[in-house]
């Protein structure tokens, strides 16, 4: 039997960590080295099972990353984002950085970390988010030149704690766009007298309700039809399972930037 990967998650007492643990706790390739927190968490030496609603699993909530890990998987905020970037950058160890809502200079120290060691970063983890991007992709590829032009609008739907707005999966949509059609103009929202839709534009509409783990609609309008990629989340465990792929995949990687392209080889 092979050796499982020894895993740190890092964020582990919120929403994701928790599944995170739970889901590293039953997949027999992989064993949970570490569950780390802030140092100002409450969570502190609790153990990290009874959190997740397993029972005691004899891992305790802590700050440290041990000695003997194999790979790292961030899901907390931007700047717990950057601080363990900088412990697996010095240590060499592999990161999947999952954590969405940095500013460019926090994703730049990200990007830093991988000249150093390999580091799997993406807006979204989720197979069936990074295979709509895929299709989206095509979709704008196929219509960029279409006769009466094509309006392209995203609408997300997330829960009422997320902070960032519009998502980063949703901004990520945007970019795909715009490379394929060569859209120059982002906009959040509409108010007010706006005047006559441009082409140009890509438009972003952000929802917060409730407890939504996540919808994306990238919708294609064009003059007599219209084409929607719609892709969405029914638990949170849709992205804990792409990060413990990515962290498998990162754990045997030389240093670098890679994708979740790369992980599910699309």
């Amino acid at each position: 039997m092979a050796v499982p990967i020894r895993i740190a998650i890092h964020g582990a007492a919120g929403r994701m960590g928790q599944r995170l643990v739970a889901l590293t706790h039953i997949d027999p390739d992989l064993e949970l080295a570490a569950a780390l927190e802030s140092a100002s968490s409450p969570m502190l030496g609790q153990d990290a099972g009874e959190i997740a609603g397993l029972g005691n699993i004899g891992v305790e909530i802590t700050t440290t990353v041990p000695e003997h890990v194999d790979a790292v998987i961030d899901f907390s905020v931007p700047e717990g984002a950057v601080a363990i970037a900088g412990v697996c950058a010095e240590r060499q160890i592999p990161l999947v950085e999952a954590t969405t809502g940095l500013s460019d200079a926090q994703r730049q120290v990200i990007l830093e970390a991988a000249q150093l060691t390999p580091v799997v970063m993406a807006p979204s983890m989720s197979l069936a988010v990074n295979l709509a991007m895929k299709l989206v992709a095509e979709a704008g590829k196929a219509l960029k030149n279409l006769p009466g032009g094509v309006d392209v609008e995203i609408v997300e739907r997330h829960h009422r704690f997320k902070e960032d707005a519009p998502s980063g999966t949703a901004l990520k949509f945007g970019e795909i766009v715009a490379r394929e059609m060569g859209q120059s103009e982002h906009k959040h929202g509409r108010e007010g007298i706006t005047g006559q839709r441009s082409q140009s534009e890509i438009g972003y509409h952000a929802l917060r309700t409730g407890d939504n783990v996540g919808e994306h609609q990238i919708i294609f309008g064009m003059m007599g039809e219209t084409l929607e990629v719609y892709v969405r989340g029914h638990t949170r465990d849709s992205y804990a399972y792409g990060a413990l792929a990515a962290a498998k995949f990162v754990a045997t990687q030389g240093a670098g930037l890679y994708t979740m392209k790369d992980v599910l080889d699309i």
